[in-house]
C-alpha cells in the first residue's frame, strides 16, 4: 500500500494548492463583507420602515446575485480545504505505513 502513496506528490499538491485555497478564502470573505455594503446601499434606495428597506434589499437582484457568488466561492473554498486535508492525511498514512514496514523488517517478519 505504501507504493500507492507518494508523500512528495502530496506535499507538492499542498504547496501548489495552498495559494488557491488562500485566494478562495479571501474571495469568500470579501463577498461576505460586500453583501453588507450592497444591503446598505439598497436600503438607502428604499423609503419607509426598516423592515421595508430590508425586504427590498434582500429581494433585490443585485443582492441575490452576490449571494449566489458567495455560495460559489464558499463551495470552492471548502473543496480546496478538504483536498488539502486529504493530502495531509496521505502523508500521515504513509508515515504510519513506513513505520510499520520498518518494524516488520526489524523484527524479521
Amino acid at each position: 500500500m505504501t507504493d500507492e502513496i507518494d508523500p512528495l506528490k502530496a506535499i507538492d499538491y499542498i504547496a501548489r494548492e495552498s495559494k488557491n485555497y488562500a485566494e478562495a478564502y479571501a474571495n469568500a470573505n470579501h463577498l461576505d463583507r460586500y453583501l453588507k455594503v450592497i444591503k446598505s446601499e439598497l436600503m438607502g434606495e428604499e423609503s419607509g420602515t426598516l423592515g421595508a428597506k430590508e425586504q427590498y434589499a434582500y429581494a433585490h437582484p443585485r443582492y441575490l446575485e452576490t449571494l449566489q457568488a458567495l455560495k460559489d466561492a464558499e463551495a470552492v473554498k471548502e473543496h480546496l480545504k478538504y483536498m488539502l486535508d486529504a493530502a495531509k492525511l496521505k502523508v500521515e498514512v504513509w508515515k504510519v505505513l513506513e513505520y510499520n514496514r520498518r518494524v516488520e523488517i526489524k523484527n524479521g517478519m
